[in-house]
């Protein structure tokens, strides 16, 4: 039997109001890819940093090969060989994978040689299949291609405990079964991978064992093959989860939103929609897929009147709203839910009720000659709040004070309280935990039961394929294919994703 490489013993974590780590223990092991599960908020991230030596754990005791350690911070953690690749890339695009790779580490001297750095960097590449052009500046890679660097980052500077926070997050089915591929291969040759994952399917497909978190406590740690994702979603939120229903008895009904040949362009003035073509039917929920900067974010702000368009047509149950203002096209029964909710869809520092009344502050139904009818809205929130399980600590309190998985069942009672026709939603579960996924998820099917026509913008194929009834798929602001749920597949889907046709052919008819 291995000796652990590392061994978390006890570790406990306070911050003011919150103890975010209580008695934790964690073991990882030569040679293993170990997943960690939990909610938001069950300790894996702070678990993490006490791990990367960002914090100093109030009680217990950390062994890296055996012996008691104390991470004074980062660089002591990286000299022992402990990395991390977190979710954001910490790369400077300018310079070339070389010099990103080199910088801040030992052999970062004030001469280089350039070809020797290219040359080193390969080799570390080629050793581990990380195909990546060392003469490459970051800005012209892809994203797939940014994390292979982050990578390398730490391969190049000797870590043999790795350490990845949601890696698959923006990346294609292909690139994802790439990576854990890479993955294995670092894990054969006995380094030690921890990966930190809301996507049960990468948890049963490629991890070794699997440690839960909850409540800031660890509560199993198991093989995966002794183990299944009910048991682990069950122990991640203490509770059985509701079933998604699927829709496939319902007829799809008729089309609520069509698109012909849309055009816009970019915030940056370049095209970003080039005719595009796209129906949304009654009754359905249609899944947009697509690798991030594929023209998402301009797509749904193109319908709601937020981006000029600069071709084509938009209609709405057969009227044209093409060169409507966003507040016609939300009093027509337009619904819209942000990819930011606190940036874009909530105001942080007001409070529940006030946010509530945002939607509807101009059409009188908040207000009376200029009053404000506070009774009213304060009701109108209680219900809402009642009817969709929000948890918050007061109406009166501000929303930046609420969870992310609550503020998100906020935006979408405040949206849905509009009585919609269609309801557009722009990755509504991103950051969330399996249990507030599921609840979003339950509200958008209620949503598609009712007969409302509702567009689902997402990264995750896991997601809309689990309650999408249609995946159109966006590649360079066009839609490349349509696919019909019995058809759903993760290589034809991740095809489209970066404009191939390879594969069999999947019904285009959009």
């Amino acid at each position: 039997m291995k000796e652990p490489i590392l061994e978390m013993r006890h570790i406990s974590k306070a911050f003011p109001g919150v103890k975010a780590n209580d008695d934790v223990n964690f073991a990882i092991y030569p040679g293993e890819i170990h997943a960690l599960l939990g909610e938001n908020g069950a300790g894996k991230s702070t678990l993490m940093n006490i791990l990367t030596g960002i914090y100093k754990p109030d009680s217990g005791e950390i062994l890296y090969k055996g012996e008691r350690c104390a991470l004074k911070g980062p660089k002591s953690a990286v000299h022992l060989g402990i990395g991390m690749v977190h979710q954001h890339f910490r790369l400077v695009e300018p310079l070339t994978v070389s010099e990103n790779v080199y910088l801040g580490s030992k052999e970062c001297r004030s001469i280089l040689n350039l070809e020797e750095m290219h040359r080193r960097v390969a080799a570390c590449s080629d050793k581990f299949g990380l195909e990546v052009d060392p003469r490459a500046k970051i800005w012209q890679l892809s994203i797939g291609e940014q994390q292979r660097v982050e990578i390398i980052k730490l391969l190049f500077r000797g870590a043999e405990l790795l350490i990845l926070d949601e890696p698959t997050a923006v990346l294609t089915p292909q690139e994802s079964h790439s990576l854990f591929t890479t993955l294995r291969k670092m894990a054969d040759a006995n380094k030690a991978i921890v990966f930190i994952s809301h996507k049960m399917y990468e948890v049963m497909t490629y991890s070794d064992r699997v440690t839960v978190l909850r409540d800031g406590r660890s509560v199993d740690t198991l093989l995966r093959s002794e183990t299944d994702e009910a048991f682990l979603t069950k122990r991640m939120v203490g509770r059985e989860l509701g079933e998604i229903k699927l829709n496939e008895k319902t007829v799809r009904g008729g089309a609520v939103l069509q698109m012909n040949g849309v055009c816009a362009d970019s915030d940056k003035g370049l095209p970003a929609l080039c005719g595009l073509d796209l129906q949304v039917c009654s009754g359905e929920i249609l899944g947009i897929a697509g690798v991030a900067g594929n023209g998402q974010k301009e797509l749904a702000e193109a319908i709601v009147g937020l981006r000029k368009k600069t071709g084509g047509t938009v209609t709405l149950a057969g009227e044209d709203i093409t060169a409507e203002s966003p507040e016609r096209i939300k009093m027509r029964g337009v619904a819209f839910v942000p990819e930011d909710r606190l940036g874009m869809g909530l105001v942080p520092n007001l409070n529940a009720v006030e946010n509530i009344m945002l939607r509807d502050c101009e059409n009188g139904k908040f207000s009376r000659r200029g009053l404000v009818l506070g009774r009213r809205a304060a009701e109108r929130t209680r219900e809402l709040v009642e009817q969709y399980g929000i948890k918050c600590a007061g109406l009166g309190r501000p929303v930046k004070l609420m969870s992310g998985g609550n503020q998100q069942k906020l935006l979408l009672a405040r949206e849905i309280s509009g009585t919609p026709r269609l309801l557009i939603t722009s990755y509504p579960v991103r950051g969330l935990d399996i249990g507030a996924t599921n609840a979003v998820h339950s509200i958008l099917e209620e949503q598609r039961d009712s007969g409302v026509a509702v567009l689902l913008i997402s990264e995750d194929l896991e997601e809309l394929f689990a309650i999408s009834d249609r995946v159109a798929v966006l590649f360079k602001g066009q839609i490349t294919g349509v696919v019909e749920r019995k058809n759903f597949s993760y290589d034809e889907v991740g095809y489209l994703m970066v404009g191939s046709n390879s594969g069999k052919k999947v019904n285009a008819d959009a």
